[in-house]
C-alpha cells in the first residue's frame, strides 16, 4: 500500500459520512408534497380525502370494470365494492404503486371474483354488449380510433363499425388475455403498472399481452 491510500481512504470514509449527514438532514426538512399529504389525510381515515378521491376516481374505475365485465349493472356494482374495499384498506396502503394502479388491482381482483363466483354457478362467461352507453363513463373501446372523425358522417359510421368490431373481439379474448390489452392498450397502464395491477412480473404482462393482440387480431380480420 503507497503512502497515499490511507489518506485516500479516509478522505472517501469523510466524504460517505457528510453524505449521510446531508441526507439526514434533508429528511428531517423534507415538505410533504401535496400528493404525500393527501395520502396521510386518506390513511387517517379522513372522509373529505376520500370522498374527493371517489369524486376523482369513480370514473375511471367504472369505465376499467365495464371493459372487463361488458356489463353496466355489474360494473357499477363492483365500482361501489371496489371503494369499499380501497377504504377499509387505506390504512394499510404503503405507497409501492400510486393510488390509480392500486384502485386498479382491487377493481381486477373484484372482477375475477364475480367472475368466478359465475362460473361456480354455471353461467356463460360471455355477458351482454347491448349495455346503454348513454354515460359519458362508458368510454368506446375504440374512442381512439373515432378521435379525429368527429366532423365527417362517414368516418363517424365507419368508427363505429370498428367500435363494435372491437368490443365483440375482445368478448372473446380470455380473461387472462382481456385484462392485459384493457390495462395496457385502453386505460394507457405502462407495463409497470400492469404487473402491480394483476400481480404479474413485467415478462408474464409482455408475453400475455403479445400473445393476446395476435388472437385479437386473427379475430380482427376482415372487420377494420
Amino acid at each position: 500500500m503507497s503512502f497515499g491510500e490511507p489518506i485516500a481512504l479516509r478522505m472517501e470514509a469523510e466524504m460517505e459520512r457528510a453524505a449521510d449527514v446531508a441526507a439526514s438532514a434533508e429528511a428531517r426538512h423534507h415538505v410533504p408534497t401535496a400528493e404525500e399529504q393527501f395520502l396521510e389525510r386518506l390513511r387517517s381515515g379522513e372522509a373529505a380525502a376520500f370522498n374527493r378521491l371517489v369524486e376523482e376516481r369513480h370514473g375511471d374505475i367504472y369505465a376499467l370494470l365495464y371493459r372487463l365485465t361488458e356489463d353496466a349493472e355489474e360494473a357499477r356494482d363492483l365500482t361501489q365494492e371496489t371503494f369499499l374495499q380501497a377504504f377499509r384498506h387505506l390504512s394499510s396502503f404503503r405507497g409501492d404503486a400510486d393510488l390509480r394502479t392500486w384502485l386498479y388491482r382491487i377493481a381486477v381482483n373484484q372482477a375475477r371474483n364475480r367472475w368466478r363466483w359465475w362460473k361456480r354457478r354455471r353461467r356463460d362467461r360471455t355477458l351482454s354488449l347491448d349495455a346503454p352507453s348513454s354515460d359519458d363513463q362508458d368510454a368506446p373501446l375504440s374512442a381512439g380510433l373515432a378521435s379525429d372523425a368527429a366532423a365527417d358522417p362517414e368516418r363517424q359510421t365507419l368508427a363505429r363499425e370498428r367500435e363494435r368490431a372491437l368490443h365483440a373481439a375482445l368478448r372473446t379474448l380470455s380473461r387472462p388475455y382481456r385484462e392485459v390489452i384493457v390495462l395496457r392498450d385502453i386505460e394507457g397502464l405502462s407495463y409497470e403498472e400492469v404487473a402491480l395491477a394483476l400481480d404479474l412480473n413485467v415478462g408474464t404482462v409482455k408475453s400475455r399481452l403479445s400473445r393476446g393482440r395476435d388472437e385479437l387480431r386473427r379475430r380482427l380480420t376482415g372487420s377494420l
